[in-house]
């Protein structure tokens, strides 16, 4: 045999994913780029390791057999690169972090410093709701989240980032009858919700409950880039976080609504549990985010200061 390195991982992605689509965009190459090294792999074994059934692709026993083989194999060679950084005085291993979807906004710059000056780190950064995020957190899969609300039922530690304000929007060709109060935006029109376990659905539905609105016209969306465009559209009213809407605030596609009780005001929080030992290459992040978490936040969020 002979496969290389590069098509065993080729292999687990696509054994993870159980899907060349979505292995591809994981690993940054075309489609047919995946095929042809699958099938350069899959020629090396008598057996097969994956099967197509009714356009879905299935890894078969055997194959699951060898993606777990190829992951530890990856994980090996990755030791010896983190070993390697670590001999010649660099922080160096992998650092894993499970964000809150709205958190895509700011997570990036608290990171990319971190990065640059440690090119032996690799970076696993999931991006999902709330709900997910916490369960990665008390899974141990992880080693750190960044939320807007702590998890009660854990004990974490958290370094305070950020303000996370939350405003009524809508699309600026959107306009209201003459006769129309606030209240009842909340109780007449089309009102735009995340998906369950989303923190801005909970923000939401926590601002509507205190007031006692009640709205039969609800419309659900499980991203906040797709509510984004549905709002810029026409199709209704949210409360959204300021964070992800500053494009389409300064071209005028959305505006911010002046409601009582609104805005809304939480902190991003980065978080880990009590219990874990941070890696090397954790620790090291964290004391990196403690340092300079003030220069990151003027130097890359003063706008949030006008709103």
């Amino acid at each position: 045999m002979n496969y290389t390195l590069h098509q065993l991982k080729i292999f687990y992605n696509v054994a993870h994913y159980q899907s060349i689509t979505k292995a591809s965009e994981a690993m940054h190459l075309t489609q047919p780029a995946v095929s042809i090294q699958l099938k350069n792999f899959q020629d090396q074994f008598s057996i097969p390791l994956t099967e197509v059934v009714g356009r879905r692709l299935y890894i078969t026993d055997f194959g699951r057999e060898i993606a777990e083989a190829a992951e530890s194999i990856i994980h090996q060679v990755e030791a010896i690169n983190y070993k390697t950084h670590a001999f010649e005085g660099e922080i160096a291993g992998r650092l894993t972090i499970s964000t809150a979807s709205t958190a895509k906004y700011v997570m990036p710059y608290f990171l990319t410093d971190f990065m640059e000056a440690n090119p032996g780190v690799d970076l696993v950064m999931d991006v999902t709701n709330k709900s997910r995020v916490v369960e990665s957190l008390e899974e141990n899969a992880v080693d750190f989240a960044m939320v807007s609300v702590l998890p009660e039922h854990l004990k974490v530690n958290r370094v305070e980032l950020m303000q996370n304000k939350l405003y009524l929007v809508t699309g600026s060709r959107r306009k209201l009858p003459a006769n129309y109060s606030k209240a009842d935006i909340f109780r007449k029109q089309p009102l735009l919700f995340r998906e369950p376990g989303s923190a801005t659905r909970m923000a939401m539905e926590t601002f509507m409950n205190k007031y006692n609105y009640e709205n039969p016209k609800r419309i659900e969306l499980t991203s906040n880039e797709a509510l984004k465009q549905a709002l810029i559209a026409g199709l209704g009213y949210s409360i959204m976080p300021l964070i992800g809407i500053k494009n389409a605030l300064g071209n005028g596609d959305l505006e911010i609504i002046p409601v009582r009780g609104l805005p809304m005001i939480t902190h991003w929080n980065l978080i880990w549990l009590k219990s874990k030992n941070l890696s090397p290459t954790a620790a090291a992040y964290l004391e990196f985010v403690q340092r300079e978490k003030d220069r990151i936040i003027q130097e890359h969020f003063g706008w949030f200061e006008k709103y």
